[in-house]
């Protein structure tokens, strides 16, 4: 019996090795697969977020045409980043709505005045209910809406330079 408990501790060692290594094998999946891929768009309605934009309802979003809706806040600094992307798409033709979330007015025209204002239609959301219906989890983040009203990609964090294509294509694919 005493021989066992001399090895206990080196065999509890040698599995939490194993557990260790072997979680440095297995192939890392960084892609965050959204629920809400393929369903309607949840019913919302936004006041105005900036003063020269109306605010903005999921019948809105669902017009029968493809479009990007975009969450950001003026706060947040990768939201600034992606703004040259949003330009963009903006001259390449994609119809871009937009939710400021746990913003101000003035803050969002300071952003929007200093940024750019690719948006057509800027709701605003208080307290974050519409972004956790959408399941997204932070700013930014952009939806593509397809034709019907269902959201047919979810990009999470910035859009860069190269994801432009991409979001091009898909937004083609949503007709």
């Amino acid at each position: 019996m005493r021989k066992w408990l001399i090895w206990t501790p080196f065999v509890l060692f040698l599995a939490f090795i194993g557990l260790f290594a072997s979680g440095l094998f297995q192939p890392d999946d960084r892609i965050v697969h959204s629920r809400l891929v393929g369903q309607p768009l949840p019913a919302f309605a936004l006041p105005p977020a900036a003063s020269d934009r109306p605010g903005l309802t999921s019948a809105q979003v669902a017009t029968g045409k493809p479009r990007l809706l975009n969450i950001f806040a003026s706060w947040c600094v990768p939201c600034a980043a992606e703004a040259p992307q949003l330009m963009a798409l903006r001259q390449a033709g994609v119809e871009i709505d937009a939710i400021a979330i746990r913003d101000a007015r003035p803050d969002v025209d300071r952003f929007l005045s200093r940024y750019g204002n690719p948006y057509a239609r800027i709701g605003l959301d208080a307290r974050s209910a519409v972004q956790i219906a959408l399941g997204s989890s932070g700013v930014p983040e952009s939806f593509i809406v397809d034709s019907q009203g269902r959201i047919a990609y979810q990009h999470i964090g910035d859009i860069r330079a190269d994801d432009v294509p991409m979001i091009l294509d898909r937004l083609k694919a949503a007709r």
